[in-house]
């Protein structure tokens, strides 16, 4: 009854925004806690799997040897890649695959700045939704709101990093050498476009896994705000 009677005398004083501030912190009826705790505490989960997981990626071998995201390379180049050590350059082949890796650990690097802009602007509604959806639903949001984004920013500097990191020489002789082949069907792949949409999903592939870890191991939740949030889901 006390509350009932302060909403209806805050508006007799307050402005809209004011009223609008004050609503966020009153303890959500359906859920229990403050949309304000809801929205800081997605968050938070969405800004520890940037930090521990996609700062990995930028690291010398962060794409290579992990397992979860190394890439491989795209259909047309297999064929590249098993004739040539056919024929006893497997070394080649070799460091060919190791620099598409290295390219997207570079570009990776430009990621953070528009992840952290994205986590931001997380509503209200969008963290309630957020909360009780899917173990991965907070990274599906962080693509929705940043994937196109993400590829243009990728793009030029994958091509850069191409170049930085060799790859362009490498696999210009690569396809050059079994261009030269005989019988071979002659390839000219995309390889910008190919290790930048490789590189987009490895780094949501990992933001992924640490959302999962959040929402199903407790030790995970670091903080009493994520204990507090993510207990609702449980």
């Amino acid at each position: 009854m006390k509350k009932l009677l302060l909403l209806l005398i805050l508006p007799l004083f307050l402005g809209c925004a004011e009223l609008q501030d004050i609503a966020s912190q009153l303890p959500n009826s359906e859920y229990g806690v403050t949309n304000t705790e809801i929205s800081s505490g997605l968050r938070e989960a969405l800004n520890l799997g940037i930090d521990r997981q996609v700062n990995k990626l930028t690291q010398e071998d962060g794409f290579f040897k992990n397992e979860l995201v190394r890439i491989s390379l795209p259909p047309e180049l297999q064929k590249v890649d098993q004739t040539l050590r056919s024929v006893g350059l497997s070394s080649l082949a070799d460091e060919g695959l190791k620099v598409l890796n290295r390219a997207a650990e570079d570009a990776v690097k430009e990621a953070t700045p528009i992840f952290v802009s994205a986590v931001q602007q997380i509503t209200f509604n969008d963290a309630r939704n957020i909360l009780l959806g899917n173990n991965t639903a907070a990274t599906s949001y962080l693509t929705s709101k940043t994937e196109d984004q993400l590829y243009s920013k990728f793009n030029p500097v994958i091509s850069n990093s191409l170049d930085k990191v060799g790859a362009t020489q490498v696999w210009s002789n690569i396809i050059a050498k079994y261009n030269n082949l005989p019988l071979a069907s002659k390839v000219n792949p995309d390889l910008p476009d190919y290790v930048t949409n490789e590189a987009l999903k490895g780094v949501y592939k990992m933001i992924a896994v640490e959302e999962q870890q959040i929402r199903t191991d407790l030790a995970s939740r670091t903080s009493r705000l994520l204990q507090r949030v993510f207990s609702l889901q449980d």
